[in-house]
């Protein structure tokens, strides 16, 4: 899906939707499918969580000389290195098209930080989904009504200026817009301050809520 995305866009809609050509969308909308690609990979934790319960594996669990939550929690860590792999694939292919961020390899660890930090308050979230829901096609369907809205109706492939009031009213607000501003701030200049603290204040909100939520759904089903 990210190459998908970024071929898509870039060379698809790319000259129709920045005036300056392909090659300055490019640049506009790396950050923004990096962010896009993590939150979408992060419905991926609820699904793999409802699947193992449904089959029996954390009953299995139970038996072995571990932590009750080791395995939640494995769960979660294990699945940070696959949105990390999906931040690299995405940058692959941006480095491929000739996507060069102005920062440097300093400006890339840090946008790569921001996203990875929304994305771990953001699969708690995911988890409690998983750990609630009853099958794994509900758990995709839930994430795909609150994913699908907040990715795109965002600054992920356009300019909020450039929405309807009412949507910019929405995206200015969004959370996936404060992470892609964030991150595009840190690869190819611009404001950082306010949309990394408004990440950060994003991040703990999910975390505090759906943190407890996801451990105690788990206690319940498992």
């Amino acid at each position: 899906m990210p190459v998908m995305f970024v071929g898509l866009f870039v060379f698809v809609f790319g000259n129709a939707i920045e005036g300056g050509g392909w090659q300055v969308y490019r640049d506009f909308i790396i950050p923004g499918i990096t962010a896009q690609s993590v939150i979408f990979a992060t419905m991926g934790t609820g699904i793999t969580l409802n699947t193992d319960i449904e089959k029996g594996i954390f009953d299995r669990f139970r038996s072995l000389p571990v932590a009750r939550s080791a395995p939640l929690i494995g769960a979660i860590l294990g699945d940070m290195v696959r949105y990390l792999l999906t931040v690299m694939m995405v940058l692959i292919v941006g480095f491929a098209i000739g996507f060069r961020p102005e920062g440097g390899v300093t400006s890339i660890i840090a946008a790569t930080a921001v996203v990875m930090l929304f994305a771990f308050g953001l699969c708690w979230l995911s988890a409690f989904a998983g750990l609630l829901l009853r099958t794994p096609m509900a758990v995709q369907t839930f994430g795909s009504i609150w994913m699908f809205p907040l990715t795109f109706a965002s600054s992920t492939f356009v300019n909020p200026d450039d929405m309807p009031s009412w949507m910019a009213a929405f995206a200015a607000v969004n959370p996936v817009t404060h992470v892609v501003d964030a991150m595009r701030g840190l690869l190819m200049g611009g404001p950082v301050a306010g949309p990394l603290l408004w990440t950060v204040v994003w991040t703990a909100g999910l975390t505090a809520v759906f943190f407890p939520l996801a451990t105690r759904a788990y206690k319940r089903r498992s």
